[in-house]
This record gives structure tokens, C-alpha cells and sequence, in this order.
């Protein structure tokens, strides 16, 4: 009766980054990645598939990030979208735009940027257009 969909991250990890790790390039992801290393490059789930990424202190990402579900506690160096959960922990650091719908803060995490809440994903959001012809 009283269903509620799952705000919080799943805790299954499929793919992980070690620490040590660093790659140069565009990501694309589903399911759960954990990254303790760098990345310098996109970090984006695949549409339409739930994904959840974990950032640990030492991680960091220079980047766009969009994914369902995000816990930071490092630091992330371009625009973050988060579409159904962000979580920043207290060692986290943000420096772009964060875009999100459920969010939570620790005490210390810090983000240089606009926080922009979202009630639909953004992959949803539509655009409307209207036609204009000249002489009718």
C-alpha cells in the first residue's frame, strides 16, 4: 500500500577502479562501479538502466557525471546528475553544477556550484517546440 521506490543506492558492486588505477576516457557503465583511483573523462550510466556509483575519499573525477544513484566522498571536477539519489559524504568535494532529486550532506562535504533539484530525470524532461509559418 504504502510503496516507496528505492531512493538509497544498491550495494552490489560490479565493476571497480583500484586505487593506483587511472584512465583516460569516457565511461559508460549499469549496475554498481566503485572507483578509488582516476578518471579523466566522462563517467555516464547507461540510459534507461539503473546504476550506482561509488567515489571513495581517494578517488577522483575530472568530468561530466550522470547516473541514477551517486555516493561521493571524493572529488569530482565538472557537472554531476544524480537522478534519483546523491549522496556527499563528508570528505566529498564537487566543483560544477550538481543536479539531483533525493539529497543528502554530510557535515564537511563541500560543493563550489549550483545545486539544482529535479523532479523528473533529466533523460525524461521534454522539450516542446512550436511552428510558426509566416502568411497563414
Amino acid at each position: 500500500m504504502f510503496s516507496k521506490k528505492n531512493s538509497k543506492p544498491s550495494s552490489r558492486i560490479d565493476t571497480l577502479i583500484g586505487e593506483g588505477t587511472s584512465i583516460d576516457g569516457d565511461l559508460s557503465f549499469s549496475g554498481g562501479m566503485r572507483i578509488d583511483g582516476q578518471v579523466v573523462g566522462n563517467v555516464i550510466a547507461v540510459q534507461d538502466k539503473p546504476a550506482t556509483l561509488v567515489l571513495s575519499q581517494r578517488a577522483r573525477i575530472t568530468g561530466e557525471v550522470r547516473v541514477t544513484h551517486l555516493v561521493v566522498n571524493g572529488t569530482i571536477s565538472g557537472p554531476v546528475t544524480a537522478s534519483e539519489y546523491l549522496e556527499l559524504q563528508s570528505k566529498a568535494k564537487v566543483a560544477g553544477d550538481v543536479h539531483y532529486k533525493t539529497l543528502e550532506i554530510h557535515l564537511g562535504a563541500i560543493v563550489e556550484g549550483r545545486l539544482i533539484h529535479v523532479d523528473t530525470p533529466v533523460a525524461q524532461e521534454k522539450v516542446v517546440a512550436l511552428k510558426v509559418s509566416a502568411g497563414e
